[in-house]
């Protein structure tokens, strides 16, 4: 069955508006958080900026730890902060789990208090897996420079650790200015 062309912009028409995409995608977050099956799901759970889920599984062993061992070196140089594994951030294209994060206290009570982070965390960290693409790696970066990170680093398969900045967020850094002394390779 073909529709004409007024038909077709009619049906486009009849898709519900999404005012506020931070409270829509935190309340489907919500919602995704009270089915079993989502919460029994043995990866991760992202959403599109429809509310559509992502589902993503969890990776091998080198991916878990190279995660820790971002994390344990992120908790020795930073005193400031709460740090989180798989991290659900919302971002202009739903919700988005970054594999590590660092947020301050301050900036925790702005946007926590729900199931996802209302907006990202300063520090935004993407481990590389074998299922990853270029094109979802850059795309994460923006989305969470979009919503509010000050840094996004990325952890390459060996180890290299690159660093993203607020202030030139296509250009790779050579260190984190959040954390001066932080590694560049995670061995």
């Amino acid at each position: 069955m073909a529709f004409s062309a007024p038909e077709f912009m009619s049906a486009l028409r009849m898709l519900p508006e999404i005012p506020n995409q931070t409270a829509y995608n935190l309340d489907r977050r919500d919602e995704l958080g009270r089915e079993v099956q989502v919460r029994n799901w043995p990866g991760r759970v992202e959403t599109d900026r429809f509310g559509r889920m992502v589902m993503l599984r969890y990776e091998e062993y080198d991916h878990g730890f190279q995660m820790a061992s971002i994390s344990a070196e992120m908790k020795r140089l930073l005193s400031d902060g709460s740090l989180s594994f798989a991290c659900p951030i919302s971002t202009s294209d739903g919700v988005k789990v970054a594999d590590v994060s660092c947020v301050s206290k301050k900036r925790l009570l702005k946007i926590g208090g729900r199931t996802a982070l209302s907006a990202a965390p300063e520090i935004c960290v993407e481990v590389i897996s074998p299922a990853n693409t270029r094109g979802e790696i850059e795309e994460k970066r923006r989305l969470y420079f979009e919503a509010g990170a000050k840094e996004v680093w990325i952890c390459d398969k060996k180890g290299r650790m690159i660093f993203f900045l607020k202030d030139a967020p296509s250009l790779a850094a050579k260190l984190s200015k959040l954390c001066l002394q932080m590694p560049k390779n995670i061995v």
